[in-house]
């Protein structure tokens, strides 16, 4: 069983930055892969970055390119997502997820996970 706890979330006016954090429960830190995923109020969690446990390989949304880095640190069994250039579309709550089979493998899907966390609030002003 895995439980995950985002934490980071806040205030902040376009072009500043966050960093999020997503602490896991577990000695392994054995999942595939784990995410990040946004949603805003009446809309769908939509994929924002995702990296893999073996190799720490990457994926992102295209909307984030160039301006978020998602990274994990196996010992600590924790992942990051460093939000810099942040635009008032990004403000959303934020999820961290993990997905413990091989087709959470850099998956953009969220069905493709198995965990999430409660999400934590980013909020960007113009």
């Amino acid at each position: 069983q895995v439980q995950l706890i985002e934490s980071g979330g806040g205030l902040v006016q376009a072009g500043g930055s966050l960093r999020l954090s997503c602490a896991t429960s577990g000695r392994t830190f054995s999942e595939f892969t784990m995410g990040w995923f946004r949603q805003s109020p009446g809309k769908a969690r939509d994929f924002v970055a995702a990296i893999t446990r073996s190799d720490l390989r990457t994926s992102y949304a295209d909307s984030v390119k160039g301006r978020f880095t998602i990274s994990r640190d196996n010992a600590k069994n924790t992942v990051y997502l460093q939000m810099n250039s942040l635009k008032p579309e990004d403000t959303a709550v934020y999820y961290c997820a993990a997905g413990s089979t091989w087709s959470s493998y850099l998956s953009t899907t969220p069905n493709a996970y198995n965990y999430w966390g409660q999400g934590t609030q980013v909020t960007v002003s113009s």
